[in-house]
């Protein structure tokens, strides 16, 4: 039995490359590559997911300056090319890649919204990846709407940047009815 070979980062550009020139325009941002070069497609995010995420972006922006960006993709050292919601990173390191392809490390600040996202079976997986890879923090939006925040060390109380999401309740309701169950979230 063959086992797979993990890619390293000129492998994950080239197999992202051939995906891009076949993808159709506006689909890049539904697929992501795993660390051996194998497609991961991730559904389209709903309309609520995208308003809560956008409001991550804005906090963000508004918090720790406007050097943010949602939906980058950026290449880690163990889990291939993968697009957190928001990323974060100092001026100087916008400088110096082709921003065509993605990021060729991971940003400071990475941010997963896991509302209605299949990705909750992976986020331990993804923040390793994220931490692994040079982000300093990443911050995580469960799917009720609680806010974690991992660093270096493992899960801490705050963010290191000082972000201090407030997240409208109304965006974590469905239908009109509350996606918080009394038990559980």
């Amino acid at each position: 039995m063959d086992v797979p070979i993990l890619l390293e980062h000129t492998g994950l550009l080239a197999a992202w490359r051939r995906l891009a020139i076949q993808a159709e325009s506006g689909q890049r941002q539904l697929y992501e590559l795993d660390e051996y070069g194998e497609l991961v497609m991730n559904p389209r995010p709903s309309a609520r997911r995208q308003i809560v995420l956008t409001d991550i972006f804005c906090h963000v922006t508004e918090q720790i300056g406007h050097l943010a960006a949602m939906s980058v993709a950026v290449t880690t050292r163990s889990f291939g090319i993968r697009i957190p919601d928001v990323v974060w990173m100092p001026c100087d390191k916008w400088d110096g890649f082709d921003r065509d392809d993605p990021v060729p490390f991971v940003p400071d600040l990475c941010v997963e919204v896991l509302l209605d996202s299949d990705r909750t079976q992976d986020i331990d997986r993804r923040v390793k990846g994220y931490l692994e890879g040079g982000a300093r923090e990443v911050i995580v939006v469960g799917q009720c709407g609680q806010v974690q925040f991992w660093g270096a060390r493992g899960q801490v109380q705050a963010s290191m940047f000082g972000i201090a999401p407030l997240l409208d309740r109304m965006y974590l309701e469905e239908g009109g009815v509350s996606s918080i169950p009394s038990v559980g979230c």
